[in-house]
């Protein structure tokens, strides 16, 4: 159950109660549900700036991850009471691009996860990463940023010697 919305320093928060389904076989919180939380406070941060999943779709577009790298420090249990940030760290210079930063914090503010996800748009008919209109990038542009915030370089989107291998 979400709670409340906060921004703070340019680092937006969203709470959540841990919830039984979210608990996985060894008792504590499933590596899919971090997930799921970290997308839900990205959704609720993006409406709050004014590009609510309506607007994207008039815009052909769609939300992606095009990676997520998760580091567990602690563990989250059942009833627990948990906030999940948002930072933007860094955009392209036409902001198809987004690098954005999650942290799971308990109620006293101790770091239990991160998280480092490289975000962008796809083209709902074509399926391939979306352009964005001028508006979308002033928008994207207007977004609270991390003090550490960079334009990102091109050579930084995909990571050296990650490439797919096929089957046949």
């Amino acid at each position: 159950m979400v709670t409340f919305v906060q921004i703070y320093c340019n680092m937006y928060f969203k709470e959540f109660d841990i919830r039984w389904g979210d608990i996985d076989a060894n008792s504590h919180l499933g590596n899919a549900a971090y997930v799921e939380y970290m997308s839900h406070t990205r959704m609720s941060f993006f409406s709050d700036q004014g590009l609510d999943l309506k607007l994207m779709r008039d815009l052909g577009l769609g939300p992606i991850a095009l990676y997520e790298h998760i580091y567990y420090f602690k563990e989250i249990d059942l009833d627990q009471d948990i906030k999940v940030s948002l930072e933007i760290v860094g955009t392209t210079e036409d902001c198809r691009f987004i690098k954005m930063e999650h942290n799971f914090y308990d109620q006293q503010g101790t770091n239990l996860a991160f998280s480092e996800i490289l975000f962008s748009w796809i083209d709902l008919k074509t399926r391939k990463l979306g352009r964005l209109s001028s508006d979308l990038r002033s928008r994207i542009q207007a977004f609270p940023k991390a003090d550490r915030f960079r334009i990102l370089e091109k050579s930084e989107i995909k990571k050296p010697g990650i490439k797919p291998i096929n089957l046949h």
